[in-house]
C-alpha cells in the first residue's frame, strides 16, 4: 500500500492572531511547535517510515517538517524544498486581521477572497516591499512567475505541474511520502486528487498540524483518505478554520 501524508504546518504566530499570512515568512507559535510534535507522534503510532519529504520555502512549513522528522528520528530523510508549494499569495491582505477585514468589507467578500476558486484579493503594487521579487530566496524564479496575489485557481496552476512531474511520480520508488505545506497549496492538490468541484472547494478546510493520509494501490489509484487522530477534535479544528473569516471570530 502506497501512502502520501499531507500535513498543513502547525499554528503560526499569524494564525494565532487570525491574520492573513500568504507568502509572509512567519514563524510557528509555541502551540504550532507542539502540534508538529504531536503529528510526529501520531505518525509513529500508525507505523509510518517515510522515504522522502517535500516542503515549501516558508519557515512555518520547514520548521514543522523538521520537528516531525526529529520526533520520528528521521532527521536524515531526503527533503526537497520548492517555492511552488508555498501558500496562496494574499496580495494586499497579507498582515491584516481576518475578522477586522470582514467587518470592513463584509463576511461574504472575505470568504470569496479566502475560499473561492477563482477570485483573488487585490494585488501588491510593483514597488511594495512585500513583493516577492525583492526576496532573495526567489531570485532565480522568473519575475513573471512570481505572484503579487493569487486565487486558489492560480495556486493550483502553480502547484500542479510540480505535483504531476515531481511528487506523484516518486510513488514509483517511494512508498511513503510526506508533504508539509500550507492550507491552500494542499487544498489545490487535494481538489484535483478528490475531484472536488470549484464550488465545493470553498467549504473544504484543512486544520493545522493534523496528518491527512491518502492511500494508493499499486497502479497509483486513490483508494481512501483519512485524518490521523481524534475525529471529534479534528472536526472542531476544521470548524475553527472555517470561522476565521467571520467578523465576530
Amino acid at each position: 500500500m502506497k501512502k502520501i501524508v499531507f500535513l498543513r504546518h502547525g499554528e503560526s504566530e499569524w494564525n494565532k492572531e487570525n491574520r492573513f499570512t500568504g507568502w509572509t515568512d512567519v514563524d510557528l507559535s509555541d502551540k504550532g511547535k507542539k502540534e508538529a510534535w504531536h503529528a510526529g507522534e501520531e505518525l509513529i503510532k500508525n507505523g509510518f517510515i517515510f522515504n522522502r519529504a517535500y516542503t515549501s520555502y516558508l519557515k512555518r512549513a520547514i520548521k514543522t517538517l523538521n520537528i516531525v522528522l526529529d520526533c520520528m528520528n528521521q532527521d536524515w530523510l531526503k527533503v526537497e524544498k520548492d517555492w511552488r508549494l508555498n501558500e496562496k499569495h494574499y496580495g494586499i491582505l497579507q498582515g491584516l486581521n481576518k475578522a477586522e477585514t470582514a467587518q470592513e468589507y463584509g463576511e461574504d467578500q472575505v470568504k470569496r477572497w479566502r475560499r473561492s476558486y477563482d477570485i483573488a484579493p487585490p494585488a501588491l503594487s510593483d514597488d511594495d516591499p512585500r513583493n516577492p521579487k525583492f526576496d532573495t530566496r526567489y531570485r532565480e524564479i522568473p519575475r513573471d512567475e512570481l505572484p503579487t496575489t493569487e486565487s486558489l485557481q492560480d495556486t493550483v496552476i502553480r502547484c500542479m505541474p510540480y505535483w504531476d512531474h515531481v511528487i506523484f511520480p516518486s510513488l514509483k520508488t517511494d512508498e511513503q511520502i510526506l508533504i508539509v505545506a500550507h492550507g491552500n497549496s494542499l487544498r489545490g492538490i487535494i481538489k484535483n486528487l478528490k475531484n472536488i468541484s470549484d464550488n465545493d472547494i470553498a467549504e473544504f478546510n484543512i486544520p493545522t498540524g493534523v496528518p491527512y493520509v491518502f492511500e494508493f494501490d499499486e497502479k497509483n489509484n486513490l483508494i481512501r483518505d483519512y485524518y490521523l487522530g481524534d475525529q471529534e477534535e479534528i472536526d472542531r479544528q476544521i470548524a475553527s478554520v472555517r470561522n476565521q473569516g467571520l467578523a465576530n471570530h
